[in-house]
Formats: structure tokens, sequence, C-alpha cells
């Protein structure tokens, strides 16, 4: 005698388990009205509470009626009585409506926690003279968000946030690494300077980028984006005549007639006013470089990072490009 084969039982599918569960059970919408209903004995009552419509609170419970497939309230004249199955199912709504209002409340406290701080990470010039005026305007936004501010060179930048060591970077180099994501938040112009007491400042031509190229500067160290732009702008370079690590270093080192240097346009703006330095033009080239804000893939700013990658590119600081 042979037996019927057994059918081979279908592996369990936790998407599509969780796909039906959504349709077979109420929103949280209706079971809350439920649950007024069941407190205060009137499906109107309940309606007002909860800001909706009589019309709209009955379409309710007959949806809920319908998706269940039992009856939850009697409706008479004197009012709205559970039915035993509706008491039932009100007392399962108590638990899944506290369990939610646990979960908003453990999310709250997430959010409570990441936006309490911010971890910034940026390059010399953008630390320098841009991020002050942004941190202040996101002060007045965010007063209760303690922010910290690591300043270093672009690959440094790149380094934290890919680290886990800062939530949000902004670079000045011409490229971003891999596993990060990047937004253009302005562009800036380098400019070539020197004290007035050097030969350059006494020149009644353009500088050759050639003659730029071969001439020892002061210049930051490796890995800055200043340094990156200017190296691929003109092919390479001399050995520095001088490397620091920081712009401020590099702006005094030049002011003192130590030597030529390459700097952002926003670094020596008042140097340049008071003729403490002096622009050297160069011929047929202009050294241009964008300024981005950068983040780990997939983690896109939010809370007060959101807030500060908003009010950088509101357009304070930002050079047309």
């Amino acid at each position: 005698m042979s037996s019927s084969p057994v059918p081979p039982s279908r592996p369990f599918d936790p998407a599509s388990s969780a796909a039906s569960l959504a349709h077979r059970v109420p929103d949280l919408g209706a079971l809350q009205l439920l649950l007024a209903v069941a407190r205060l004995g009137s499906l109107g009552r309940a309606a007002r509470e909860l800001g909706i419509t009589q019309p709209a609170a009955s379409s309710r419970v007959r949806a809920m009626e319908r998706q269940l497939g039992v009856a939850l309230v009697d409706r008479s004249p004197r009012g709205s009585r559970l039915t035993d199955a509706g008491a039932l199912v009100t007392d399962w709504a108590g638990r899944i409506v506290e369990a939610a209002e646990a979960f908003d409340a453990g999310a709250q406290a997430l959010r409570d926690r990441r936006d309490s701080r911010l971890r910034v990470a940026a390059s010399m010039t953008i630390a320098e003279y841009l991020l002050p005026g942004w941190l202040i305007a996101l002060r007045t936004q965010r007063p209760d968000t303690a922010v910290s501010l690591l300043a270093g060179n672009s690959a440094a930048v790149a380094s934290r946030l890919l680290a886990g060591e800062a939530d949000l970077g902004f670079v000045e180099g011409l490229t971003v690494p891999g596993g990060l994501d990047e937004v253009v938040i302005a562009h800036d112009r380098l400019v070539v300077v020197a004290a007035p007491s050097h030969p350059w400042a006494r020149r009644d031509k353009p500088l050759d980028p050639a003659e730029l190229a071969a001439t020892p500067l002061i210049l930051r160290e490796e890995g800055s984006g200043t340094r990156q732009v200017l190296d691929a702008a003109l092919g390479g370079l001399a050995r520095p005549l001088i490397e620091l690590s920081s712009t401020t270093a590099v702006k005094a080192s030049a002011v003192s007639g130590a030597g030529p240097s390459v700097l952002s346009e926003l670094a020596v703006g008042e140097e340049l006013a008071a003729r403490r330095l002096v622009e050297i033009p160069l011929r047929d080239m202009r050294l241009r470089r964008e300024l981005r804000a950068v983040w780990p893939t997939g983690h896109r700013p939010a809370g007060p990072g959101r807030d500060l990658l908003s009010l950088t590119r509101g357009g304070t600081g930002t050079r047309g490009a």
C-alpha cells in the first residue's frame, strides 16, 4: 500500500511574514481609536479626543472589523459598547500601543543623544576661515548641541570619518577617498603671495607657471588640499623651502619674508589689504578648487549635522564658480 507523498514544507520567509502581518493587524491609529471608545463609551467622544470626525471614526471601526473578521463595537443611541470580541481585542491593543509608546520614547532618546553632540573634522583653511561663522549660526539654531572640531589636512579628515571619529567633514583636496559621500559647498581661489620685499613683488610681468613649479616655496605638508591642488595644476613642485602643518604658520613665514607661498584667498585677504603680502599674478593660469562637505557613504548627516550642512550651502563664505 503506497502512501501519498508529503508536500515539502515551505521555508519561512521573514519578509513575506512581515508584509502579510501588516495587512492583518490594524494600524496604531485604529487601535488608539478602539481604546478611546472603550474608555469613553462613545464613538463621538472618542473621535473628538483624537481630532477626527465621527463619520471618519465610524469608517475606521468598520474597516478594522472587516480586517479582523469580527464585530468590535455595538452602536446604539445610548452610546457605543464593546462586544466580547471587542473587549478582548482592546486588551491586546493596549499592549501594542504601550509597546509603540516605549518604542517612540526610545527612538526619541536616540535622537536626543545624537543631537546632543556633533563631531566635525575640517581641513585647515575651512576650519580657520569658514567654520567659525557657520558654527556661530548653528549655535543660534541648536544651543544645546555641543560641537567638537578636529582640524587637520584633507587626508586626516577623511581618515577620521572612515574611522568613525567624526560625523561630518570638510575638505579642500582634488578627490574624496572611497567610502565617503560628498557635496560641493563652495569654490576657492589659490593665490601666489610674497612679502613686499621679495623680488617677485617688484616684477612687471606675470609669473610663469613653470617658474613657480621650479621655485622652492613655503608649503603645507603632503596630504593638504592646497598642496594637492597646486601639485596637480603645475604638474609637480620643487622641494619645499619650508614645510609647515598649518595655514597660519605658512602665512606668517611668508609675511616675514622667508619666501613665496601659495595660499587660499580666504586666508590672506587681510594681509593683502594691509600690504603685508603682495599677490603675484600668474600667466595663463587660475588656481581654483572646490570645497566639499563629506560624510561616510550611506550616512547622510541628520540633526545638527544636517543643519550645519544647510548653513554651509546658504552662501556663507562661498566663492563664485
